[in-house]
């Protein structure tokens, strides 16, 4: 990894501060009311409207394992095979330019978390853990 800074927006998931890469991210929304879909996956809330398009609405706790959140409204949209989804987050902050850096050996991370982690970027003399937001949406094999 290099010294080269990258945006990232800092987002709240599940009470951990984390950054992610400003190239995964649409846009930022209020998500209002979701339809529920039948039989999909816990973790897909369900579909939602914005700006004339539908989006899938995933919940990020769900996704990574942690309690549903019930005040969770604030989503980051992101594009993945073409398609858009909302990942919903505790809260948002702001974009601001960090150095990505290597995990530490040894951190000590969660298999949902280690999946979607791609390192640590530094804010306030704080380490904040680098994700791939997108890895967070359920993928569907196609049978070749």
């Amino acid at each position: 990894m290099s010294d080269l800074k990258n945006l990232f927006l800092i987002a709240h998931i599940a009470g951990r501060t984390v950054a992610i890469c400003s190239d995964q991210v649409e846009s930022v929304v209020d998500i209002g009311e979701v339809t529920p879909v039948p039989r999909a996956a816990e973790m897909v809330r369900g579909l939602a409207t914005l700006r004339s398009r539908v989006v899938t609405v995933i919940d990020a706790r769900l996704a990574l394992d942690f309690d549903r959140s019930d005040t969770a409204g604030r989503a980051v949209i992101v594009r993945v095979d073409g398609h858009h989804y909302a990942l919903l987050v505790d809260a948002l902050d702001d974009v601001s330019a960090f150095t990505l850096q290597p995990l530490a050996n040894g951190t000590a991370l969660t298999p949902k978390w280690q999946a979607i982690a791609t390192g640590i970027v530094e804010r306030d003399g704080e380490p904040v853990l680098a994700i791939d937001l997108t890895a967070l949406v359920p993928r569907v094999a196609v049978a070749a």
